[in-house]
């Protein structure tokens, strides 16, 4: 089978599926111009699989918006630095029900049956190729160079996006609801250090998330902090491009051996997380960040292979200072020099670091106003992330700013507390994605509940144009009863 031929045997599944049909959403006007039922922020995997989901439940008033150039949305090509992903090739994800969606499908177009059964783990761009092609074959809304700046609530359930770039010249768009799917670092900011950021110039380190002159480290050494995959992915990417030394610096006197997804993909839980007490949510993620997730076996053992590789536990950084063109790091072990610094230290998560929710973020309901965590498993970073609906959305710290936070999902690593693994992991979108579009869906519906109502009400078309016979009518009136 051929990409070609794969392409109509997508559309002819749909067309099974009767996809298309008539919207049911009744549209709202504004004077200020166009109204979305829906806009989506970020055409990542997350943003193109929320789309389709809302087209194939007949809601087409939608546009995705995203800062990037076409092509370049999400980690993938810009600062991804796996070889492949880190989730098992079977999984599925964005497909929603639709076999020739898969990537397996895309794969096999291209390259066989048998090519599929010797791939161990998706490369890395060939992902993002499918996520390209799961785009173009839909035909989603999406339009690029388009960055979301601020959320200003209007009336109840109405929000003016204003938005920055050559993607929309008018510079705002009205939408009724607004769907945050921004990634990892959607639901707060990466973190670096404050003894990096203080004592050393921006020049001589970068976080992982950023793009690095890698030609310019040739023959250098470099430092990664950090124990998580990412630390791996990049010291491995640095000495396949020519850098002399990568030392991987870890606080943890171990290695973490134990990877809590793994057992929680076949559990039931990742689809059935938001069905928890908020008891049960709060702590399976305090017992998640106390493992850590750790690298996988081939993303370590090709950073290990290399003669330039080292690895030091139990080496937490101390303090960070600059030598000439050099940064001098102080661990335990002593003191070590290099020509730059990569810091692989995740990410913190807090509504108040999204300039985009600036007029609102105050009413935003956090763990830790909803819930009071016993002392063995409270964690203050779980506290700051927002207390967010089965179905994604803000909920408000009182009645009063109700109003203003209604429509609005954030369909990030944010949600992870509320809602599990869903919005950030790719073993579990294929369970987030229908219930955020079901929930979208509802509100949508009670938004014009009494004018839906209403037009049931006094439907009064009538379907059947028969005439029974009146001698017939006539007769079957005499006949006695039993």
């Amino acid at each position: 089978m051929s990409i070609e031929q794969l392409n109509e045997r997508v559309w002819t599944d749909l067309a099974y599926l009767a996809y298309g049909g008539r919207d049911w959403a009744i549209p709202r006007r504004h004077s200020d111009g166009h109204v979305y039922d829906a806009v989506i922020v970020g055409g990542g995997q997350s943003g193109l699989g929320i789309a389709f989901g809302l087209l194939k439940e007949r809601v087409s008033n939608i546009l995705v918006i995203d800062e990037n150039p076409e092509g370049e949305e999400g980690p993938w090509v810009t600062y991804a630095r796996m070889m492949t992903l880190r989730t098992p090739k079977h999984l599925t994800a964005i497909e929603m029900g639709i076999p020739s969606l898969t990537f397996r499908s895309w794969w096999e177009a291209q390259h066989g049956a048998e090519s599929w059964e010797r791939v161990d783990k998706i490369p890395r761009g060939d992902w993002m190729n499918y996520l390209r092609w799961y785009r173009g074959v839909l035909k989603l809304p999406v339009v690029n160079d388009a960055k979301l700046r601020l959320i200003e609530p209007l009336e109840r359930g109405l929000h003016r996006l204003h938005v920055q770039g050559n993607g929309i010249p008018s510079g705002t768009l009205l939408a009724r609801k607004v769907v945050l799917a921004t990634g990892i670092q959607g639901g707060g900011e990466w973190h670096i250090p404050a003894m990096i950021k203080e004592n050393l110039p921006a020049s001589l380190y970068a976080h992982t998330s950023e793009r690095i002159d890698i030609e310019a480290l040739k023959g250098k050494r470099i430092a990664v902090l950090g124990g998580g995959a990412s630390a791996y992915d990049n010291a491995n990417f640095a000495l396949m491009n020519g850098v002399a030394e990568a030392h991987v610096f870890v606080r943890r006197t171990e290695m973490p051996r134990i990877n809590p997804i793994r057992q929680m993909e076949g559990s039931g839980m990742i689809e059935r997380f938001p069905s928890l007490s908020d008891e049960d949510k709060y702590a399976v993620m305090s017992h998640f960040f106390k493992h850590n997730q750790p690298p996988t076996n081939d993303t370590y053992e090709r950073a290990a292979s290399w003669p330039g590789f080292q690895l030091h536990l139990g080496a937490p950084w101390l303090n960070v200072e600059a030598d000439g063109d050099q940064a001098v790091v102080t661990t335990p072990q002593g003191k070590f020099a290099f020509d730059f610094l990569v810091v692989s230290t995740g990410l913190i998560t807090d509504p108040a670091l999204r300039p985009e929710l600036g007029l609102v973020e105050k009413h935003i309901a956090r763990w830790g106003d909803k819930y009071a965590a016993p002392a063995a498993v409270a964690n203050p970073l779980l506290d700051n992330h927002p207390y967010l609906s089965p179905g994604f959305e803000f909920q408000s710290r009182d009645e009063e700013s109700d109003d203003r936070l209604r429509g609005i999902y954030s369909f990030n690593y944010s949600a992870m507390v509320s809602c599990g693994l869903s919005a950030s992991a790719l073993s579990g979108m294929r369970y987030a994605i229908p219930k955020i579009v079901t929930a979208i869906g509802d509100s949508l519906f009670h938004d014009n509940r009494e004018e839906i109502l209403n037009n049931f009400y006094q439907y009064d078309e009538q379907e059947f144009v028969g005439v029974w016979p009146v001698e017939k009518t006539a007769k079957a009136a005499k006949q006695p009863s039993a």
